[in-house]
């Protein structure tokens, strides 16, 4: 078996390649676009939250009476 010795910095060498490279950056414009769309939704769903719980609770209210008409009594 033979072994090459190769510089272990070789793979650091500069990429060679016609177009420049990307610097990445921070999309402020689609944080901002992504807040607004959640204060929105945050704005319209809250005042709907005692109608779903009054929902939820009579879902539950009807499920125990329902259970309960249904079980045989001994």
């Amino acid at each position: 078996m033979s072994e090459t010795t190769e510089d272990p910095s070789a793979t650091k060498k500069a990429l060679r390649t016609v177009t420049p490279p990307y610097r990445g950056r921070p999309d402020t414009e689609m944080t901002v676009v992504g807040a607004v769309y959640f204060l929105t939704l945050l704005i319209m769903l809250v005042p709907l939250l005692p109608f779903l719980l009054i929902g939820w609770l009579l879902f539950k209210l009807f499920g125990a009476v329902d259970r309960k008409l249904s079980s045989p009594s001994e």
